[in-house]
């Protein structure tokens, strides 16, 4: 006779009930798709999300480095490396800002604008795809998780 291993010790009775996991399994799953919309760019989802962000923000002004990573949600150190291959590409370039002279303004080069723009097509599509199963509860799914991003330290 073999002796039974202990179970999780978990509330759930079935993984499917955990809001987590079930949130970890579909967030890899957008992931795959969203690299694969943004193979044909060579970007990856991390570079896309700041390229894009920074033309969108800079239409508002200087945006510094802070700002952007702010923006995203993405960790300070990580965005500087980012922000790196995105200049060695020539998609954006850090100038001197106009207010603050210790600080570097961001901005989306020509070619970087028209990348974001060209791409921003392909993630779109890529989403409107994803969450076509959620029909019309797309819009209770979006304010779910924005009360989510808000409620999160």
């Amino acid at each position: 006779m073999t002796e039974q291993k202990p179970k999780l010790a978990t509330g759930f009775t079935d993984a499917e009930q955990s809001p987590g996991l079930l949130l970890w399994q579909v967030t890899n799953r957008w992931q795959a798709a969203q690299r694969a919309a943004l193979k044909p760019f060579e970007l990856t989802h991390v570079q896309f999300v700041l390229l894009a962000s920074l033309v969108w923000l800079q239409a508002e002004g200087p945006v510094t480095q802070r700002h952007l990573a702010d923006h995203a949600a993405a960790d300070p150190m990580m965005t500087s490396q980012v922000l790196r291959a995105l200049e060695a590409r020539g998609l954006i370039q850090r100038l001197t800002h106009p207010h603050d002279g210790r600080a570097r303004a961001l901005v989306a080069t020509d070619e970087g604008r028209d990348l974001a723009n060209r791409a921003v097509v392909a993630v779109e599509t890529c989403d409107a795809t994803f969450f076509a199963p959620l029909g019309d509860r797309t819009d209770a799914f979006t304010h779910a998780l924005q009360a989510l991003k808000h409620a999160t330290p």
